[in-house]
This record gives C-alpha cells, structure tokens and sequence, in this order.
C-alpha cells in the first residue's frame, strides 16, 4: 500500500479521525491511564473494511496520538499493536465468513451482512483486547482479567451500536469516489493471503482462544503446572498460556 498516495493519506486521515473522536473523551477514563469511554472505537473497524491496510495502520497511530493527550506510557507499545490488529482483523476475515460474495462487496444492505459486520467487529474487538491486556500483563502492570474484558466491551458496544450507520454513511459515497482501498490499488498489489479460509479459522481460534485462556489463566480458573513459571510462582503464567494463540493469530492474518 505504501506506493499509492492515496492509501498513505488514507492511513493519515483514519489516525485523525481515531485522535480527534477519542482525544475529548480522555476525561471520562473507564481505568484512568490506560481507557477510557470511547464511541471513537468504531473508527478502525469501520476504516479497515473501508481501507484495507490504511485503516489498520490509521488505527494504530491514532491510538498512539490520542494517549499523548492523557494515557502515554509503556502501554502505548501494546495499544500500537492492538489496535493495528483491532483495524485488520476485520478486513481480514470478511470475506471468508460465507455471506458477502467478494471481499469488495461491503454494502451493508442485507440482515446477514449486517450479521456479518457484527461477528467481525466482535472478534476485531476482542483481537485488541487480547493483545494489549497480554501486553499488560507481560510488562506487569495491570491483569488480564481487569483490562481485556472492559477493552472488548467497550470497543464491542461501540462498533455494535455505530458501526453499520458509519458504513451505511460512508461506503456509496466512497466507492463512488473512488475512495475504497479495492479502487486505489492495482489488483497486483492487493494483499492476498494463500489460503483466506485457513486463515480465517486460524483468526478466530487465535483471537477467541486467546482472550478465553487470558482470563481464566489471569482470574485462576486455570490451576495447572502446565503454565506456571518462576520460582514460588503460585499462578498460572498469562503470558505463557496466550503467545501461542497470538502467534495463531499472526500466522492467520498472514495466510487470510
């Protein structure tokens, strides 16, 4: 995407957009430092269907723009990487869920595409929870179980509730323009994966196996030596338990 003009203003404009919708928000923290109540989450899922990679990169500089205004710090690093991924995920996915028929058909005009839109922005949700509750943990500032469910909530709710108006908004008027990452890039240089549908599945496990042992491991529903490391360590290591699904994941977004 980096040698087309337009997806690289594209990825500026979405981090813009992310900023300016979360920036006047930072003062109604959710956990004060690290989120906050943000409508503005719907931005990187809506954008990425819109922009392909542009929107999961705008996504990602967004956040880090925004937490200068209140929230920087050594969890930015995960915020980076969770929302890139909270952007692609969903472009990733979409036209392996069997309901649009190409990955350019992103009209929501059907109840099962609205279905559809749902289940990404979910699991999209839930990609960025995951990646930066493990982060979290990994630098041993906050637990799983206390961040990754308020983050894929928050975010869920979001993309839920304003997601399919956004879309329904802004989709005609893109493509009409010319706008939508499918219009911009030359077929050669789209991104495709060698197997969407492996990859897909491979996305889904990552992300939904991920975020289910993230949390039991972290809340100690999970008492196993399996995970447990360090000497005198009385818990289940998170860390330990979720690399392998986020490798998963990576490794999905790869082939999807």
């Amino acid at each position: 995407m980096w040698k087309y003009t337009k997806m690289v203003v594209l990825a500026a404009v979405t981090a813009a957009f992310y900023a300016a919708l979360v920036i006047p928000l930072k003062g109604i923290p959710i956990v004060p430092g690290f989120t906050e109540f943000r409508p503005g989450a719907v931005i990187p899922v809506v954008f990425g269907l819109l922009f392909s990679p542009a929107g999961a990169w705008g996504a990602a500089f967004g956040n880090v723009i925004g937490d200068f205004f209140g929230t920087f710090g050594i969890g930015t690093v995960g915020g980076f990487f969770g929302n890139f991924f909270y952007g692609l995920v969903g472009y990733k996915v979409w036209g392996s869920m069997g309901i649009a028929s190409s990955p350019e058909d992103l009209a929501i005009d059907s109840k099962k595409k609205a279905l559809n839109f749902i289940l990404a922005a979910i699991l999209s949700s839930l990609a960025c929870a995951e990646l930066i509750a493990w982060w979290l943990e990994l630098v041993r500032i906050l637990p799983f179980a206390a961040i990754g469910p308020i983050i894929a909530v928050n975010n869920s709710l979001a993309c839920v509730v304003l997601g399919i108006m956004l879309m329904g908004l802004l989709y005609k008027r893109l493509n009409r323009w010319d706008l939508v990452w499918f219009a911009i890039m030359d077929e050669k240089d789209r991104p495709r994966g060698l197997s969407p549908r492996i990859g897909a599945a491979l996305i889904w496990l990552g992300v939904l196996g991920g975020f289910v042992a993230g949390v039991a491991l972290s809340a100690g529903l999970a008492q196993t030596m399996l995970f447990k490391i360090g000497t005198g360590a009385t818990t289940p290591s998170v860390v330990l338990g979720v690399t392998p699904f986020i490798i998963i994941l990576i490794i999905g977004c790869l082939l999807a």
